[in-house]
């Protein structure tokens, strides 16, 4: 049993993005309150790119490697020529690298610094992902993190923690779920989930 934790970049963030966060707030508060817009209805399209459409991309990258092992190796060798390849890239040219989870290691992403996310295959970042909580413990105590998502990793299983950062994003690639032979790509890319190309869960895995 062991976790690792791996940054091997530093992190170069644009505090320009906080600022930007403020004036969409500014603009969304002054909108509301004049009747324009219905705050309920932006966190509706929020929450749907977030959990379903954004991630769509991601799961058509993971699908494609279950189901062709010469996509899967240009993947291991070269995620942000294969990504991109599908017609995902990057929106400021930042890397990627593709980690595959294994019956001997699960792999989590995290950004201890800021909340680096890979958004050209994901989409939006999850609340939980840019919450320090989240950033500072997952580096600690994976496993007790894990457990709080409901995943439970036998105690032999190794941890790999992975910190992106603004050059290098990750991406997990979970385990192909067992009894999924001669199924379609579209039907393996239903059973990705977002939160099994961050780490957080597994392929199949109920919300």
């Amino acid at each position: 049993m062991s976790e690792d934790h791996h940054h091997d970049h530093q992190h170069h963030h644009d505090n320009r993005y906080s600022d930007m966060q403020a004036r969409v707030r500014a603009l969304e508060t002054v909108l509301t309150e004049k009747g324009l817009i219905d705050p309920g209805a932006i966190d509706a399209i929020v929450e749907t790119y977030e959990t379903k459409i954004g991630p769509r991309n991601g799961a058509h990258v993971v699908a494609k490697a279950w189901s062709d092992p010469d996509f899967a190796e240009w993947l291991k060798r070269d995620a942000t020529a294969a990504i991109a390849s599908l017609g995902y890239a990057g929106r400021q040219g930042e890397h990627m690298r593709a980690v595959f989870n294994t019956p001997d290691t699960h792999n989590l992403v995290v950004c201890t610094l800021c909340s680096c996310y890979p958004w050209s295959v994901l989409g939006l970042p999850p609340v939980w992902y840019k919450a320090p909580a989240y950033r500072s413990r997952a580096v600690i105590d994976p496993r007790g993190v894990l457990a709080e998502f409901g995943l439970t990793l036998p105690e032999t299983r190794k941890i790999r923690v992975w910190d992106s950062t603004a050059e290098l994003r990750y991406l997990v690639i979970p385990e192909r779920p067992e009894g999924t032979d001669g199924m379609s790509e579209e039907a393996l890319a239903k059973l990705v989930s977002r939160d099994s190309m961050i780490g957080t869960a597994i392929a199949g895995m109920q919300p």
